[in-house]
């Protein structure tokens, strides 16, 4: 199987690296072919702006001084001048393939991949910033979601491909429970799981978590290394999230969930989830 990993850290030396390093690995042995995105690495650009569709504003960011900025504002960008609508813009270079080439190699690799891999630190309860700037660039209109595409939550655009994200956070594993200060891990990690993967047609898998992570001795971190083996080796056969599908019947024209469909007692983000696992 085709598989790509996304790797989000600064640091080549750090756990995250080693991670990546060792799931790349563990995966090729295991007779995988594997693609590597290194963003810190790549030096990937993090934010979204005109020159992700240059056929679109040619030229219109060339120049970043600080200094042009104010005499670009009312005239240049109004609905009437070519103003950025991000959306529409993505969608028009996408379909006519004008993205600029970061992006289009980024979403050859996804189109490619059976499963994607992500890798990072928890950074103030999301993904770090270089990371959401992948997504926010890379899963355009036109190629993740859009009326060009099927809809979303069901069979959508990237539908087939599996997804499992591996993150690291240094607080305990107590922190992330049901009665934890931070919350439970599946609600901090929702907009990835239902609001990237399965918004996009991916099927989710339980996430890989690693707990108290900023001094790890080396026996934790060899415990770890064979519990991710484990959880890569059933990449393709764990049961993934059983997220609601959108045209299932389960919700309503508001994309509401109906009231008599749920499980007595599910509250919260739960309620998106079919309790019987289906």
């Amino acid at each position: 199987m085709k598989i790509l990993v996304v790797s989000a850290h600064p640091e080549p030396r750090s756990l995250n690296a080693s991670l990546a390093r060792f799931a790349v690995d563990h995966l090729r042995e295991a007779g995988h072919e594997v693609r590597v995105s290194d963003l810190y690495a790549m030096k990937w650009k993090a934010t979204v702006d005109a020159d992700d569709f240059p056929d679109e504003f040619p030229g219109a960011f060339s120049d970043k001084s600080s200094a042009d900025f104010p005499a670009k504002s009312s005239a240049e960008f109004s609905d009437d001048q070519g103003r950025l609508h991000v959306m529409a813009a993505s969608e028009r270079a996408t379909l006519a393939g004008r993205l600029s080439p970061d992006i289009a190699e980024e979403q050859e690799k996804v189109r490619w991949a059976d499963a994607i891999v992500l890798q990072f630190p928890l950074w103030w309860f999301s993904v770090p910033a270089i990371l959401k700037g992948w997504i926010d660039r890379v899963f355009t209109a036109g190629f993740a979601y859009g009326p060009a595409v099927p809809p979303p939550y069901s069979n959508g655009p990237l539908a087939g491909k599996r997804a499992l994200v591996s993150v690291t956070a240094g607080a305990r594993a107590g922190a992330f429970s049901d009665r934890g200060i931070h919350g439970e891990l599946t609600d901090v990690l929702h907009p990835l799981q239902h609001g990237l993967f399965w918004f996009t047609g991916m099927a989710p898998l339980e996430p890989f978590a690693m707990y108290e992570t900023n001094a790890l001795p080396e026996e934790r971190f060899e415990e770890a290394r064979q519990a991710y083996a484990a959880r890569l080796d059933r990449l393709f056969t764990d049961e993934p999230v059983p997220y609601r599908t959108l045209v299932g019947g389960d919700y309503d024209h508001d994309m509401r969930l109906l009231p008599d469909v749920e499980e007595p007692g599910t509250t919260g983000l739960a309620l998106h989830t079919h309790p019987s696992g289906r």
